[in-house]
């Protein structure tokens, strides 16, 4: 099993820094996919209800022999689901397609702003991690002044702020919020979806100093910068590929290199806006 470091987060559990990402894995690759990640040494795995392979996810669990305790999954409540009774309904139906008692992170996926529903939501996910269904609660693409609301409502603080992070848009304010909140922030796209990023010339020459890819120094990149990441692959080679960054270490001089990319660049919708 590779030696992936964990971090603690705020609750006391403690997390995988790297896993896989199946967004956008088709639902019959599902349970192929995740169980070649756990043959190679995951045992991290970031799903949500909206992807449609939840199901998947549980078969690979069932099927792997492993402890549960050795295991993390993390899934999502989706945005049509919303609001107090909602969110916990919408819990239960994430269980039954995983197959599983608890998860160990559940998130909110969008905030939503404009419908008003995310801080029921958030009590929700209070009362489903002291029901035991749940081990960690967290937020995903949540603004600083989001996360503020839910803390004063409910007087618990999410353990996770999963967020578009890349090289491209490096999110320093919204991580240095987290940091000083206790909050670990978690990368989504962590590769900009390739293309550009991936052959960035200045990513290229650090990779090669390395004898590594650019995903390989990008990846290294989150990870020195305490971030948890888990890129998505349905490849067996690609797969193992993203695992294999814990045998180098990016200098101050790469690390500060890289941190000239940021252009501010979105990807994904914004959060303030999408409804």
């Amino acid at each position: 099993m590779a030696n992936i470091p964990t971090l603690t987060l705020n609750d006391g559990h403690r997390i995988p820094q790297l896993g896989l990402g199946v967004w956008q894995t088709p639902a019959e690759q599902t349970a192929r996919v995740v169980a070649t990640a756990f043959e190679l040494g995951y045992r991290h795995i970031d799903t949500a209800t909206i992807y449609g392979n939840e199901a998947g996810v549980g078969q690979a669990v069932k099927a792997s022999g492993l402890a549960r305790r050795e295991l993390f999954i993390t899934t999502k409540l989706w945005n049509d689901d919303q609001g107090y009774d909602a969110a916990l309904k919408a819990l239960d139906a994430s269980l039954a397609q995983l197959q599983l008692d608890y998860v160990d992170l559940y998130l909110i996926h969008w905030p939503r702003p404009g419908r008003g529903l995310f801080v029921d939501s958030w009590k929700a996910l209070v009362q489903a991690q002291k029901d035991g269904k749940v081990r960690s609660i967290g937020v995903s693409n949540f603004r600083a002044q989001d996360i503020d609301r839910i803390v004063e409502a409910s007087g618990v603080t999410p353990a996770v702020n999963q967020i578009e992070l890349h090289p491209l848009l490096q999110q320093s304010e919204l991580r240095a919020y987290g940091s000083a909140h206790g909050i670990v922030t978690e990368s989504w796209s962590p590769l900009a979806q390739g293309g550009e990023l991936l052959a960035d010339p200045l990513l290229r020459e650090i990779a090669s100093r390395h004898g590594k890819s650019s995903a390989q120094v990008i990846l290294r990149w989150h990870v020195q910068l305490g971030l948890v990441v888990f890129p998505k692959s349905v490849t067996p080679a690609r797969i193992a590929e993203n695992m294999a960054i814990f045998d180098f270490e990016l200098d101050p001089a790469e690390m500060a290199a890289i941190a000239t990319l940021d252009a501010g660049k979105r990807l994904g919708p914004d959060p303030a806006t999408l409804d």
